[in-house]
């Protein structure tokens, strides 16, 4: 919330006010039907006890947010978020549909609107609810194991049938130091058996405090899998007020040292070749490179001067944006693995086909995408940030098995 104005929380707030204001209306008419007077008077009550205890809870954060300790600011953040979404959303789906079965009033009688009108609204308001609330205390945490097979012809003999994992936007500040969940996490990926394991950046939300405890869960990686990483948007603490450079090139610094210290080689616009029966493949990773207002930490040419002459390439790049910029038809990278969307931590999937309002700021927000003979490969992230959930987005862990084509 520190990034919004306080002239952008009162609009949110008016904006909570006036859809509550609209749902009041529609819950009348359902609780007409109580005969209890006191039931009634206090289901209103409630309502509207609930509505500006929220507005008070949002402003208040907002005014207080610069003197509240940075671990309970953001525990306070995402605890309010997922209240907010869980509350004015399902009263957005109400009131529409409630305005709906009004409007049709010339199409039936007065007497069928009187008994269609309160099943059908509560349906309409409760649905999204139990969704949205399964999405924060179920769906966030059931990692999903995405598994694909990639065919390449230029693919060395002796690399036929490695596996990857590809794990992105851990957000580790978001777990609360809840370790045994990543734990779980972990033991999905040794049980994969993977080669080497790709982390694609944001490990933090903003602070390094937020690895205090961590190194214990990391260390329960399978020691036979060679570890890779990027830094993503959120590891340089750019959305952070600092009381000086020094103060936050520490925190950079340190953030650098927990991949040192957890076996993980950094990729900061370099590359690093892997030799196997000498034949070679390269995995070339950059610093975060997106389009403004995102910064372009990334030097791509400057990560490819020591595997020029490796015609086999893995990009591991943050931000998928930067595939069509720099990648796609300008280089020889076989695969690019990117996350950063998150996949807006909310979809719809039907069999094959998945929609996310996500895919009007990114052409490509998960999943696999080709040209030609290049392939991106968008991780829909394992963490989560802002809104405390997933609804359609399972958190995902991707296993990639490489082939030669012969």
């Amino acid at each position: 919330m520190k990034s919004y104005s306080l002239f952008t929380i009162l609009l949110l707030c008016f904006a909570i006010f006036v859809v509550d204001f609209l749902a009041f209306y529609g819950l009348k008419s359902i609780t007409s039907l109580m005969s209890s007077d006191i039931l009634r008077h206090s289901t209103h009550i409630l309502f509207w006890f609930f509505t500006f205890g929220l507005i008070a809870a949002i402003i208040t954060l907002k005014i207080r947010l610069d003197d509240i300790q940075p671990r309970r600011k953001q525990l306070l953040i995402s605890s309010l978020y997922g209240l907010t979404i869980s509350s004015f959303i399902p009263k957005i789906i109400f009131v529409i549909v409630m305005a709906i079965l009004i409007f049709t009033n010339y199409v039936f009688d007065k007497k069928t609107l009187l008994l269609i009108i309160p099943f059908i609204g509560l349906f309409a308001g409760f649905l999204p609810f139990f969704v949205i609330t399964y999405g924060i205390f179920k769906a966030r945490y059931n990692f999903k194991v995405h598994e694909i097979r990639l065919s390449f012809s230029h693919l060395p003999k002796e690399f036929h049938g490695m596996k990857a994992v590809q794990i992105s936007d851990l957000h580790l500040g978001s777990f609360n130091h809840r370790f045994h969940i990543l734990e779980r996490a972990i033991k999905k990926i040794n049980q994969l058996e993977p080669d080497l394991l790709f982390f694609t950046g944001d490990l933090v939300n903003n602070y390094a405090w937020e690895l205090r405890g961590w190194r214990k869960a990391f260390r329960h990686f399978s020691p036979e899998i060679k570890k890779y990483a990027v830094l993503g948007n959120h590891d340089y603490g750019d959305y952070s007020q600092w009381d000086s450079k020094e103060d936050k090139e520490k925190n950079f610094q340190a953030i650098k040292t927990f991949y040192k210290e957890n076996d993980f080689k950094l990729l900061l616009n370099e590359s690093e070749i892997i030799e196997n029966e000498n034949e070679k493949i390269a995995i070339v990773g950059v610093e975060n490179w997106g389009n403004p207002p995102f910064k372009q930490y990334g030097d791509l040419k400057k990560a490819l001067n020591d595997s020029k002459n490796i015609p086999f390439k893995i990009l591991l790049s943050h931000d998928p944006s930067h595939w069509d910029q720099e990648i796609k038809n300008q280089t020889n990278i076989a695969l690019t693995l990117s996350g950063h969307t998150h996949g807006m931590q909310a979809a719809f999937k039907l069999k094959n086909k998945e929609w996310s309002p996500i895919k009007y700021k990114y052409k490509q927000w998960a999943g696999l995408y080709n040209h030609k003979q290049q392939y991106l490969y968008v991780n829909r992230g394992l963490g989560w940030l802002g809104f405390p959930g997933r609804l359609g987005m399972r958190p995902e862990i991707t296993c990639i098995e490489f082939k030669r084509d012969e």
